[in-house]
Order: structure tokens, then C-alpha cells, then sequence
């Protein structure tokens, strides 16, 4: 019997991190191994993990300090129980219904990772409003298209959340990006080893800065400079 093993990164999201982590117990159609990491929350976030941790429905680590998305994916690793593994935010952007669908060609043994695209099957003018600015609209086509080039792929979402594995692959990669670069940096390494990433539609519904949207213009930039790095100096 196959297990999935989700990883939840979480910093400040008193919000919703309720509601991500009982979404995903109610999974039920594979095992489901749970580790959210709370990177040094302020918000009451953390206190909501302990409480989930105490009724033993979840594992989770605490950060000392606020490192980073990437870090929170690099502290789990270690844990990992399953034979996919998938990243999960703990917003409420992305549907956890799509997951079923993102874990199947894994498991019927199709591919070893797959993408939860924001844009496949759509017109990009017909995702404005679930993303919380056109600039990010275009920011991520032109990532993707750079990522495309000098990866080898044809993804359409190479910054999405929803990212899938098959376990063993995912634990090989050594993963050093301890911010949002850990998107760029994965599929990179992913692309180094010749591997073709999957890529499915999903549902998506973006959040602004008010509501607590963490990535900025820096990110991107990073982003950049990080494809060039694992690329050229790999």
C-alpha cells in the first residue's frame, strides 16, 4: 500500500492553517503522512500545529528562527515516510481536491515527478483574477520561459506550490535553497538528471499582500540567478 507524505511549510498563516491541515486529513484515498514545519511563526500559527501534534494526527517541526520556505522543505526530508511526497502550502490558494489527480501517473508509474500547472488548458488573461497582479502574471511566464530554455522542459507553471515526487528521486536531490528559490533550484536539479517533468491543470486562487502573500520582485530576480547557478555550475 503506497503512502503520501505532505509537507507543509508554514509562517505566519494563523488564517488558514487550520483549515489546510484538517483538508488534508480528510484525504482518503492513500495514507497520508502529515509534517507541517512552522518556521518561527508569530502569529499563533504554531500554537494551532501543537495542538493538531498533541491529538497525534500530525508530525511537525518548530524552527528557532524564520529561514525560509526552502528551509522548512530541507527539515522535513529527514522525516519523510512515504513513497510520493508532495509540497503543500498552508494557504488556501490551491485546491487539495487536485491532489488525487496530481499523484496518479506517479503511482501508475508514469512519471516520477509531476506539476500542478495555474495555466495549462487556460488563457492567461483568463487567470487575472486569481492572480493578485497582472506583474506576476507575466513575471512567472517569463521565469518559465527561461526555466524552459535552459532546462529542457515545457512547463507552462514552473513556480507552482504543487510539486510532486516520487519519493526516492526527491530524497537524492541535495537541496540548499532556504527561500523561494527552492522552486527553481528543484527543477533545475531535476532537469540536470534528464528527468521530463509531468504537468496537469489545477485550480488556484491567488491571495494579495493584505491577505498575507509572502513573495515579492527580490524573489524573482533570485529566482534567476539561481537557474544560472545550479545550471552552469552544477
Amino acid at each position: 500500500m503506497k503512502k503520501l507524505t505532505v509537507i507543509i511549510p508554514c509562517y505566519n498563516e494563523l488564517k488558514t492553517i487550520n483549515t489546510i491541515i484538517n483538508k488534508i486529513l480528510e484525504i482518503n484515498f492513500i495514507e497520508t503522512q502529515i509534517i507541517v514545519v512552522d518556521d518561527k511563526s508569530t502569529d499563533g500559527s504554531d500554537k494551532i500545529i501543537e495542538n493538531f501534534l498533541e491529538e497525534k494526527k500530525i508530525e511537525a517541526i518548530f524552527h528557532n528562527q524564520n529561514l525560509g520556505k526552502g528551509a522548512c522543505i530541507i527539515s522535513a526530508k529527514k522525516y519523510i515516510r512515504g513513497d510520493i511526497v508532495i509540497i503543500q502550502d498552508a494557504d488556501l490558494e490551491y485546491d487539495t481536491n487536485d491532489i488525487k489527480n496530481l499523484i496518479e501517473p506517479i503511482l501508475k508509474k508514469q512519471t516520477l515527478v509531476v506539476y500542478g500547472s495555474r495555466i495549462k488548458g487556460k488563457k492567461y488573461f483568463e487567470n487575472l483574477n486569481n492572480f493578485s497582479h497582472w506583474i506576476r502574471i507575466i513575471g512567472n511566464i517569463l521565469l518559465t520561459k527561461l526555466s524552459n530554455i535552459l532546462n529542457n522542459q515545457n512547463l507552462t507553471d514552473a513556480h507552482t506550490c504543487y510539486k510532486v515526487f516520487e519519493a526516492s528521486l526527491f530524497q537524492s536531490i541535495n537541496l540548499k535553497e532556504y527561500n523561494f528559490n527552492f522552486c527553481p533550484e528543484i527543477t533545475t536539479k531535476i532537469s540536470n538528471k534528464k528527468i521530463k517533468i509531468l504537468e496537469l491543470p489545477i485550480n488556484y486562487k491567488g491571495r494579495d499582500y493584505n491577505e498575507g502573500k509572502k513573495i515579492k520582485l527580490i524573489d524573482a530576480l533570485r529566482a534567476v540567478l539561481c537557474i544560472l547557478n545550479y545550471k552552469l555550475f552544477k
